[in-house]
């Protein structure tokens, strides 16, 4: 065989290998040469803490944002504990935000019975379109995710000083801006902070002790009703936010992508919020939610009003997605991120579990209180099983998932759990016993807990670095429309329902004045054997919304199984386990 000998070099080749040290110190590259180098970096990024490489694409749009840092800082010690301390407060505060509003009290104030899912929807719904808006740029532009603490604070106080229900749902719609990037933010600084092996543990501490917002909302909300007021619901947020952002600003969060310099970033910023898509799917949210509150309501499902505004809704929502495919990867849902298996399994999956727990935030209260006729703070003792059962599912399940690898079980056990649950749930009647309630929540929180950092793990885990926070804005946009559609939705059929069975179980009761009168004002109008039967049409009025949760934990459950099945844990980790 003959032996391989090394080509000589080129006349062409010996020239640039002279002069490459003195281009490279008289000159800067040009832009064009420059943009396509920082192209090659952004999709040459390497794939550590468990990412797959067939799903290691980044958008076209990338190669004007900056490169993906090579060498992540890692955090430890006290700044470790100083930053998970901030995020989990602030994270708290903002799911207290969402249930701590006291509704029955609210209701029976303003008479705003109808107006329950606009609460929370105005809330959830303006934090949907902010969120897709704002925070995929969040980690390559501002520090976003100080300016949505400080906003949500300051913004809390338009509810506090509401002298109207219309107020009060501007007030929600606008905190829920500041509320949108909080969140991802905080999953994306954990990213930032700790490599894959170590953020189950972290992760499921935040999501559980967070979600403890959200379940406890109703307790806290209903002992500062019944010893002041219900304005004091929005009045806790600013000492709360003020000590969160003491203590960011004293501790730097490591960057997975370098930021671009603010200059940079104003020039471009227009382009990059995707405003005209903010523009339109507003629009068609808000006709969609209007639709569904006045149907069967204030109109008849077949007047001009409702078939204009869905058909509005239908129209603006089809201008929306010509306009997403139009703008590409910089849209406010791209398709080309959206269409992975991986993101759209776990935003339905995460928006489906969510859902259910925001409409079960806000209806059990109207049950204990409008139903069994307890006190507020009573009310928020009585969602504690699901509270502390919650808390030690998320909890327990972080620690085991660090160490067995696999997240699916948990999202399909928990979906389980949360299906069965609410079926329950939708049992309830004036006379159910103790035993019962508490089981049931009890079986629901440990569901919610099990499968509710799941799909954040998997698409930590299989996703780049670069994609990552798209991906988690994606993943907290579901979270937010979906909270919106399904506390409309709910509004929608406890109303109409209520509406149908007062005739039913109180023949000579009127029911809009059971409506009108609130959650718990009806009681004070109402007597006798009449009370009884508003009682019985009020709780299976109540019992329809969880038909509609049972639904959503069924497509937790299917939508669960098309996350994959993938180990977390690095191979070094499994070759040992």
């Amino acid at each position: 065989m003959a032996a391989l000998v090394p080509r000589s070099p080129t006349k062409e080749q010996l020239f640039e290998l002279g002069t490459r040290n003195e281009e490279q110190e008289t000159s800067n590259p040009p832009a064009d040469e420059q943009e396509a180098k920082e192209k090659e970096e952004e999709l040459s990024i390497p794939l550590t803490d468990g990412i797959q490489p067939e799903l290691n694409h980044v958008p076209e749009s990338t190669p004007d944002a900056p490169p993906t840092t090579q060498e992540q800082q890692r955090v430890s010690g006290f700044k470790i504990l100083t930053i998970m301390t901030a995020i989990t407060l602030v994270c708290l505060l903002m799911l207290l935000d969402t249930s701590i509003i006291a509704i029955p009290h609210i209701t029976s104030n303003f008479h705003s019975l109808p107006d329950v899912g606009w609460y929370g929807a105005a809330y959830q719904l303006s934090g949907a379109n902010s969120t897709r808006t704002l925070t995929p740029r969040s980690a390559k532009m501002f520090p976003l995710y100080y300016f949505s603490l400080l906003s949500l604070t300051y913004r809390s106080l338009i509810c506090a000083v509401s002298t109207s229900s219309k107020m009060l749902i501007v007030g929600r719609a606008v905190a829920g801006m500041g509320a949108s990037c909080i969140l991802n933010g905080a999953f994306t600084i954990i990213a930032g902070c700790v490599p894959m092996a170590k953020r189950p543990p972290l992760i499921g501490f935040v999501t559980g002790v967070s979600q403890l917002g959200l379940v406890i909302g109703p307790l806290i909300g209903g002992a500062i009703t019944q010893y002041t007021t219900w304005r004091w619901c929005f009045y806790i947020n600013l000492p709360i936010g003020g000590f969160v952002a003491a203590l960011l600003a004293f501790v730097r969060v490591p960057d997975q992508v370098a930021k671009s310099p603010p200059t940079s970033v104003i020039r471009t910023l227009p382009a990059k919020l995707d405003l005209i898509g903010f523009a339109l799917f507003a629009p068609a949210a808000i006709q969609l939610l209007l639709a569904l509150q006045y149907g069967g309501i204030t109109f008849a499902w077949n007047s001009a009003r409702v078939i204009g505004l869905f058909c509005g809704a239908g129209g603006t929502f089809i201008v929306f997605l010509a306009w997403d495919y139009f703008k590409g990867d910089e849209a406010m849902i791209p398709f080309s991120m959206a269409g992975k298996r991986i993101i759209w399994a776990s935003c339905l999956t995460y928006g489906f579990l969510l859902a259910q727990l925001f409409c079960a935030s806000y209806y059990l209260p109207i049950y204990f209180q409008g139903v069994k006729g307890v006190s507020p703070t009573m009310s928020g003792v009585y969602i504690l099983p699901s509270v502390l059962s919650h808390i030690f599912a998320a909890v327990a399940s972080g620690m085991l998932l660090g160490k067995l690898g696999y997240y699916l079980p948990f999202s399909v056990f928990g979906s389980v759990l949360v299906t069965i649950a609410n079926g329950l749930l939708s049992t309830l009647s004036p006379g159910t016993s103790t035993g019962k309630w508490i089981g049931y929540q009890i079986i629901a929180g440990a569901g919610r807990g099990l499968g509710m950092h799941t799909p954040i793990l998997a698409i930590q885990n299989t996703l780049a670095p670069a994609q990552i926070p798209v991906a988690m804005a994606l993943l907290m946009f579901s979270q937010a429309f979906a909270g919106a559609l399904f506390l409309s939705f709910s509004d929608t059929i406890f109303t109409n329902t209520l509406k149908t069975l007062v005739p039913k179980y109180a023949p000579s009761v009127n029911p809009q004045t059971i409506i009108d009168a609130g959650a718990t004002g009806f009681r004070t109008i109402i007597r006798g054997a009449e009370l009884a039967g508003v009682l019985v049409a009020y709780a299976k009025s109540v019992d329809r919304v969880f038909y509609l949760t049972a639904g959503a934990g069924v497509g937790c459950f299917t939508f669960g199984w098309f996350m994959g099945f993938k180990d977390i844990r690095k191979k070094d980790q499994v070759s040992k386990a």
